[in-house]
C-alpha cells in the first residue's frame, strides 16, 4: 500500500473522530512538501474549517497530533498557517524501498490482451535524400513516445510512411541519368541515401543555372526581373523533363519504374543503417506508392456519398467551412493525388491491418492544419479513430548557425552528426581520463553510448512543442543537464556496487527497518516513489521531456547524497547495506527512465 494511501485513510478517520464529519479521498489532497519546509507531504486544511469551526492553525495542529498518535507512518508534523507538513517515518521509507527493490519492472505497466492498441507513425522520410537533423528529432521523439505509451500498459505498433513517389523523387532520378555516369553505392563507396541526395542537390544546381540563363534572355526581350524568373521556371527544360518522368511513373512506364525501384533500394539500405545506429525501428512500413491509389478510391467513395464535390476542371474538393476551415483540394484536375489523399489511403490500409484504438502522428508543427483537416475527413469517411487522432506536433530544430535547406545541401546529415558526436565523446572522455584501463572495444562502445546519449538526451529534454537549437558541444558536457552527466552517475553507482560485491558485501532482499534515515536518504526514496506517476504523466501529456527532467533531478539528488555520505566506508553494516540498496535502486530507475528515452547507460566509464 502506498504511503499516501495509508495517510489518506488515516486522515479521513481523523476528520471523523475530531469533527464528526465524513470526507472523501478526493478531499485529502496531499502534495510534496516544498524544499524550504520540513516534512515530506503537505495537506492544506483550509477546506476543513467549515467542519472544525476553528482557525486554520488550530485545525492543522489537531489533525497533525491525531495522525502522529494514530498513524505509524507519521513520525512528526509541523504547521505553517493552514498548511500541515507531515514527516513520514524512516521505517515507512525503508518498507517502501524494499517494495521498489523487489519489483524488477518497477514503474512499468505491462499490456494484456484487452489493452488498447495505439499506432504511432514517425520518421516519414523522402527517398530523394538522406535523413537529416530534423528527422533525428522526429525519430527520437517517435521512438521515445512509443516506449512511454507501451510502459503505460498499451499495445503499440510503430509505423513509418515512406514518401517514395512524386516530383522530388523524379528530380534525383533525372539528375542521376543525366550526370551520374552509372555511379552506384558500390562504385562510389557512398551510402545509397547519400548518393541519391547528392543528385537531388545536383538537379537544383543545374535547374537554377538554367533558370538564370533563361531569365536573362526573357529580360532582354523586355520582361521585368520577376516576370522573367517566373517564366524561366515554367519553361525550364529540366523541370519539364522531371514532370514528364512523373507522368511516365504514374502510367507505369517499365523503364522509369525499374530505375525508380533500383534507386529507392539504394536509399532503403542507407536508411536501415541510419536507423540501426540511431537505435530506432518499426513494426510496419507503408509506402506512398502503395497507398495513394487507395486514397483516391476513398475520395471517389466520399464523392459518391456527397461528402466532397468536383469542380469544372475535374478536381475534387472538401468543403470544410462548416467546421470553420476552408475548401481543401483532394484530387487535382488531372487525377493525381495530394498528400491528403495519400494519408487517407494509408489510414485505410492501417485500419485493415490493425484494430487501431488510437492513432498518433509524430509530425512537425508546420503540418498542424493538415492534421486538423485529416481528422475531420477520416471521421467523415467512417474511421472510428479519425476524430480522436493525435497529431504529436513538435517544433523545428536548428543549429547555432541557423536553418537548413536540403535542396542546397546545407542540411546536417544524420549519419555525419552521429559520427561527429561519437568522435567528440571519445576525445572528451579521453581528456577526462574516463576511458583509462578499458580495452579498445570497451572504449569504442562507451564512446558510442555517450555520444549518442548526449545527442538523444539534448533533443528529448526539450519540450517537444518548442523550437530548439541543437548545440553539439554543449550536449556532450559531463556536468549539468546532459546525457553524459546522467550516464556517468549510473556508471559511478555500478562501480560502487561492484566494489561492494568484491568485498563480499551483498544487498539483502529485505532491509531491516531499525535505522534512522537522513533527510537526503528519505528525499531520494521519495523521488524513487514518484517514478510510476512520472511515467503515467508522460503518457498523458505525450511528453518524453518529463522523463528526461525526472532522470536529471534524480541523479542530481543522488550525487549530493554520494558527496555527503559514506557508502563502502560506513562502519555500521545495516546502514551500509541500506545505502547500497538505495544506490542500486537509483541505478535501476535511471536505467529504466533512460531506456524509455532510447538511451543506453554504461556500467563503466
Amino acid at each position: 500500500m502506498k504511503i499516501e494511501d495509508k495517510i489518506i485513510a488515516s486522515a479521513i478517520h481523523a476528520v471523523k473522530n475530531l469533527y464528526g464529519q465524513e470526507i472523501s479521498e478526493s478531499q485529502v489532497q496531499l502534495e510534496k512538501t516544498k524544499k524550504e519546509f520540513q516534512g515530506h507531504l503537505t495537506w492544506v486544511v483550509f477546506p476543513l474549517l467549515r467542519f472544525s469551526r476553528k482557525g486554520p492553525e488550530q485545525t492543522a495542529q489537531e489533525i497533525g497530533e491525531y495522525l502522529k498518535q494514530n498513524e505509524p507512518a507519521i513520525a512528526d508534523y509541523n504547521v505553517i498557517k493552514g498548511f500541515l507538513n507531515l514527516t513520514v517515518s524512516s521505517a515507512c521509507w525503508i518498507e517502501l524501498l524494499n517494495e521498489i527493490h523487489s519489483d524488477a519492472q518497477y514503474g512499468i505497466t505491462e499490456a494484456n490482451e484487452n489493452s488498447p492498441l495505439v499506432m504511432i507513425e514517425y520518421s516519414s522520410p523522402n527517398t530523394n535524400k538522406p535523413l537529416h537533423l530534423g528527422h533525428v528529432r522526429n525519430n527520437l521523439l517517435g521512438h521515445a513516445l512509443a516506449n512511454i505509451v507501451k510502459a503505460n500498459g498499451n499495445k503499440v505498433v510503430k509505423t513509418n510512411i515512406v514518401n517514395d513517389r512524386g516530383i522530388h523523387i523524379c528530380k534525383s532520378m533525372l539528375a542521376w541519368l543525366k550526370y551520374g555516369e552509372g555511379e552506384t553505392p558500390e562504385s562510389s563507396g557512398k551510402k545509397g541515401d547519400h548518393l541519391i541526395g547528392d543528385y537531388y542537390v545536383a538537379f537544383d544546381k543545374h535547374f537554377k543555372a538554367e533558370v538564370k540563363e533563361l531569365a536573362a534572355q526573357y529580360m532582354a526581350e523586355g520582361l521585368n526581373a520577376e516576370e522573367a524568373e517566373e517564366k524561366a521556371k515554367a519553361e525550364s527544360p529540366l523541370m519539364k523533363e522531371a514532370r514528364e518522368m512523373l507522368v511516365k511513373w504514374e502510367a507505369n512506364d517499365p523503364e522509369v519504374r525499374a530505375l525508380w525501384e533500383k534507386m529507392n533500394n539504394w536509399v532503403y539500405a542507407g536508411f536501415d543503417e541510419t536507423y540501426k545506429m540511431m537505435g530506432v525501428g518499426f513494426d510496419k512500413i507503408y509506402y506512398e506508392s502503395q497507398t495513394y491509389l487507395e486514397g483516391k478510391e476513398k475520395v471517389e467513395e466520399g464523392l459518391q456519398k456527397g461528402f466532397f464535390y468536383r469542380k469544372e476542371d475535374g478536381s475534387v474538393w472538401a468543403d470544410l467551412t462548416a467546421e470553420g476551415l476552408d475548401h481543401k483540394l483532394l484530387l487535382r484536375g488531372d487525377g493525381t493525388s495530394v498528400y491528403m489523399t495519400q494519408d487517407i489511403g494509408t489510414a485505410k490500409l492501417r485500419f485493415q491491418d490493425y484494430p487501431i484504438d488510437k492513432m498518433i502522428y509524430v509530425v512537425g508543427n508546420e503540418q498542424n492544419y493538415h492534421f486538423q483537416v485529416l481528422s475531420i475527413l477520416l471521421d467523415k469517411l467512417g474511421f472510428e479513430w479519425g476524430k480522436d487522432l493525435v497529431h504529436f506536433s513538435y517544433g523545428m530544430v536548428e543549429l547555432p548557425e541557423g536553418k537548413m535547406k536540403s535542396r542546397e545541401g546545407t542540411v546536417v546529415d544524420a549519419d555525419d552528426l552521429m559520427e561527429e558526436m561519437i568522435n567528440t565523446a571519445k576525445e572528451t572522455s579521453r581528456e577526462l581520463g574516463k576511458l583509462d584501463g578499458l580495452t579498445q572495444e570497451e572504449a569504442d562502445n562507451i564512446a558510442r553510448m555517450v555520444g549518442l546519449g548526449a545527442l538523444k538526451y539534448f533533443i528529448l529534454k526539450v519540450d517537444a512543442r518548442k523550437n530548439m537549437t541543437f548545440n553539439p558541444k554543449e550536449s556532450i558536457d559531463f556536468n549539468g543537464n546532459t546525457g553524459p552527466f546522467i550516464q556517468y552517475t549510473h556508471a559511478r553507482i555500478c562501480s560502487v556496487l561492484r566494489k561492494a560485491q568484491e568485498a563480499g558485501v551483498n544487498i539483502p532482499e529485505q532491509l531491516t527497518a531499525d535505522i534512522q534515515l537522513s533527510e537526503k536518504e528519505e528525499a531520494l526514496i521519495q523521488m524513487l516513489a514518484e517514478f510510476p506517476a512520472v511515467i503515467k504523466q508522460a503518457g498523458i501529456d505525450y511528453s518524453p521531456s518529463g522523463i528526461a527532467k525526472y532522470c536529471y533531478e534524480l541523479v542530481k539528488e543522488y550525487n549530493q547524497f554520494y558527496h555527503d555520505y559514506s557508502i563502502l566506508r560506513e562502519e555500521n553494516e545495516t546502514v551500509k547495506t541500506f545505502r547500497l540498496s538505495l544506490s542500486a535502486n537509483v541505478a535501476k530507475v535511471v536505467r529504466t527512465g533512460m531506456d524509455l528515452l532510447g538511451i543506453e547507460v554504461p556500467e563503466r566509464m
